[in-house]
């Protein structure tokens, strides 16, 4: 997964998030526990996560 830069940080993709792989500091980013399933692209309110 891919955040770019219309990320607001709000926090939606974590907290939906099935693997607690996403972290939000300014805005979000993935660790090593992503396996890209995609819950976190139908959360975000701005569109900023896209599959690479």
């Amino acid at each position: 997964m891919k955040v770019n830069n219309t990320c607001v940080g709000c926090g939606q993709c974590a907290a939906y998030c099935p693997y607690d792989a996403i972290i939000v500091f300014g805005r979000a980013g993935m660790n090593e526990k992503c396996i890209e399933c995609g819950t976190c692209v139908r959360y975000c309110p701005v569109s900023a996560i896209a599959e690479e």
